[in-house]
């Protein structure tokens, strides 16, 4: 069943920078044919080339198989460094996600990579870049990143905020539990400092009951499926129910 999403002519990144909440989904195999059935109903599917199987080879494909289907495509980077970005966007991602970004400085780098000149120092010449000004991302994974992190929010070529809760959790030593006390404190930092600044955030989440709860503590980006993963719990629960 596919869960149609508003019909709407406002482009997908100026709805996130007007205060939209927007939900998509994560693909992390490199196939077109599950790229655009994840799509389906959602905003915005990100293709992980960081720690997913796709690789810049894969991404015409992917990112015409995601807009087929009515989302948009982003992508999480490997690192940031100014070619993974200009890469990512040139080959049809209309926004990236940004890890391993641990100051306002690095964070200036990263929008600057994003932008045409005057406002940036990306290079032209994209044949299959179609966003003028792409979404700029920054995950937020570490302490650092959060004690950098309302310096990085000042910074006019930054539009969000994503955090990585896994590598943040090592970060502080607790637990991946997002109701741990010590992790649920440093996301309502977290959400606190975006809110202040009036630019979105959103926590990485696989499944609809996390991306709820993010959604209701103020989240905008609401993540609601990794393919891999949904793939897995629906044949375990099929699984399940068969030899029952």
């Amino acid at each position: 069943m596919c869960l149609a999403r508003p019909v709407t002519d406002i482009p997908f990144c100026d709805r996130v920078r007007g205060g939209e909440t927007v939900f998509g989904g994560w693909a992390v195999a490199p196939t077109a044919v599950s790229a655009g059935m994840l799509a389906r109903g959602l905003d915005y599917v990100v293709i992980d080339l960081q720690h997913g199987t796709s690789t810049e080879h894969d991404l015409p494909a992917l990112t015409t198989a995601i807009r087929q289907a009515g989302a948009t495509p982003l992508g999480r980077i490997r690192y940031a460094h100014p070619a993974d970005i200009g890469r990512t966007l040139d080959l049809g991602c209309e926004g990236v996600i940004v890890p391993n970004v641990e100051s306002a400085e690095q964070a200036a780098a990263v929008a600057g990579a994003c932008r045409f000149p005057p406002d940036g120092y990306r290079s032209g010449g994209g044949v299959l870049a179609s966003q003028p000004i792409p979404l700029c991302i920054v995950m937020v994974e570490s302490q650092q990143a959060m004690a950098e992190l309302p310096a990085t929010l000042r910074l006019p070529g930054v539009d969000g905020i994503y955090v990585g809760p896994r590598d943040l959790s090592y970060s502080l030593g607790c637990p991946l539990d997002p109701h741990d006390p010590v992790l649920r404190q440093a996301f309502e930092k977290i959400w606190a400092d975006c809110a202040a600044a009036g630019k979105p955030v959103g926590v990485h989440s696989t499944d609809g009951t996390t991306a709820r709860l993010y959604k209701e503590n103020g989240c905008r980006f609401v993540n609601v499926a990794a393919d891999t993963l949904a793939i897995a719990r629906t044949v375990a629960a099929e699984l399940a129910t068969a030899r029952a």
